[in-house]
């Protein structure tokens, strides 16, 4: 049975290879690192898809949300990455971890959610391109991936511009 929840503190490894298998080593150069990088995900926004074993719980999926400025006037959050270890990919998987994680902003008062990825896939989630159209990432990217989602009706109604990370930063300590 695979539990989809908080991510816990000791699946911090377990995330990073999983994110390697699915993504590779230019997982670091893409332009929505460029938000995340330096910065802590946004708090009660880290979710893992666990599975019971006999040798523990083993995460077979992962999501994560940050801290964004849309613009001058406009804070909303960037979903991503998503990842789902290829045995369960196709399973449904991926999207019960995304609708888990947008009700959980949604309930926290977040208003808008940003992300690069596949447009015929985001759209399900209620993902369009249309609200994104005035704002700039930090490097290239297809404007065909780059969408986004009102959480509350209007929310993007003043979101133009740069996008910059807002989030709040590592800390060196904490991360040593």
């Amino acid at each position: 049975m695979i539990w989809i929840g908080a991510e816990p503190p000791q699946a911090a490894s377990q995330r990073e290879a999983l994110l390697d298998r699915a993504f590779g080593p230019a997982r670091f150069a893409k332009t929505a690192e460029r938000l995340r990088e330096g910065r802590l995900p946004a708090e009660e926004l880290s979710f893992a898809a666990l599975e019971s074993t006999a040798h523990g719980d083993m995460l077979v999926g992962t999501l994560r949300f940050w801290h964004v400025r849309l613009g001058e006037h406009c804070d909303g959050l960037l979903l991503g990455p998503v990842a789902v270890g290829e045995p369960w990919r196709g399973t449904g998987l991926g999207g019960r971890i995304i609708r888990r994680g947008l009700a959980t902003a949604r309930a926290l008062g977040h208003r808008a959610v940003i992300l690069v990825g596949d447009a015929p896939y985001y759209q399900r989630f209620g993902f369009s391109a249309a609200p994104a159209s005035r704002l700039i990432l930090p490097g290239p990217v297809d404007r065909h991936r780059f969408l986004a989602l009102e959480l509350s009706p209007g929310a993007m109604a003043t979101a133009e511009g740069p996008v910059r990370a807002s989030g709040e930063p590592v800390d060196r300590r904490r991360a040593a």
